[in-house]
């Protein structure tokens, strides 16, 4: 099991959004694109990436879910107290 993990995520307001956001994704736009337009997260300058974090560095829910996915692998919607979260694993 890993200690650290990369990823990028788009942060948005509503439930809606984030399900707006999945099926941009499905539709083949970059996730980086997307993370640019919409997330509100200071990360999305960088396409949401939020460079490499280890255990304990991140909200719980967030932290738990980044670290079950797979390399290049996205998340169903996170619900956290900072809103709506998908994140995408880049390690």
């Amino acid at each position: 099991m890993s200690n650290k993990v990369h990823c990028a995520h788009i942060l948005v307001k509503t439930q809606r959004e984030a399900n707006i956001v999945l099926v941009r994704l499905k539709r083949g736009e970059t996730f980086g694109k997307i993370a640019k337009e919409v997330s509100i997260c200071p990360s999305k300058k960088r396409g949401g990436d939020l460079g490499i974090f280890g255990r304990g560095k991140m909200i719980k829910k967030f932290e738990t879910a980044a670290f079950t996915l797979q390399k290049r692998q996205v998340s169903p919607i996170v619900k956290t107290k900072f809103g709506y979260h998908i994140i995408r694993r880049l390690n």
